[in-house]
């Protein structure tokens, strides 16, 4: 049986994607209360760059991957207006449904589907931008996902993938202590969850570099990859072009 990483332990794939889905329902009714303690509102910032450098314009198809909450589709929403479409999707039932009852509760009826990334339930070549903000370090094929992702755009079309990264070296200390002592008490006193957070902080020292995720973006089929460090690297936004 195929094995691979959860946060720092290695188990069966099939495990690797039963932890994560409960660990997300675990933290989906606190996730962006916890979003913006654990950032200091950062991740505010960083999914408003994100948007800026997509270039999404009106009448437009986005695909929002691991979508969860719906931060990122809200966004997407009012720039592709009334001609355009953001399909949200997530892999979490849990996150998916806090994520459509939020955008309900301000208004907004987006198609919304529980998908898996490494099988997109979508037509190639149907989507002119595909977004995966702080999702692509819990799947367990990153490369399937990614190949996928690249199938179901458009030729010219634009992948944006907002994942934490690798730190400055000047940062790696304060960083890990960061991650690793206040993070896990953060999520006991907010969530009642440690373990959780614990997780989180673990899963991002095993996801790729900026340089190999840019690798492993070419090898999955987009011609371009630009990779934008944000906050010494905590976040990069990596953007990759189909050919």
């Amino acid at each position: 049986m195929s094995t691979t990483h959860f946060g720092f332990q290695t188990v069966d794939e099939a495990e690797k994607a039963r932890r994560v889905r409960g660990v997300f329902d675990s933290v989906a009714s606190k996730y962006d209360l916890m979003n913006d303690l654990m950032s200091m509102g950062l991740h505010r910032a960083w999914k408003a760059y994100t948007i800026a450098v997509s270039g999404v314009r009106e009448g437009q198809r986005v695909l929002d991957i691991a979508g969860g909450t719906g931060d990122l589709a809200r966004a997407f929403a009012r720039r592709v207006g009334p001609t355009g479409t953001v399909v949200h999707t997530d892999i979490n039932e849990a996150m998916l449904r806090t994520g459509r009852d939020r955008l309900l509760d301000e208004g907004l009826v987006l198609p919304t589907t529980i998908c898996d990334a490494e099988c997109l339930p979508f037509p190639a070549n149907s989507f002119d931008v595909v977004s995966v903000a702080f999702g692509l370090r819990n799947m367990t094929h990153k490369e399937r996902a990614l190949a996928e992702m690249c199938r179901v755009l458009k030729p010219g079309g634009k992948l944006l993938v907002l994942e934490f990264s690798k730190v400055a070296k000047p940062l790696e200390k304060a960083y890990d202590w960061y991650s690793f002592s206040v993070l896990p008490r953060l999520g006991q006193w907010v969530a009642g969850d440690a373990a959780s957070y614990r997780y989180l902080a673990e899963s991002i020292r095993m996801h790729p570099g900026q340089q190999e995720l840019k690798a492993m973006m070419k090898a999955a089929g987009f011609g371009h990859v630009d990779v934008h460090n944000l906050t010494a690297g905590v976040v990069a936004l990596h953007v990759g072009i189909k050919c």
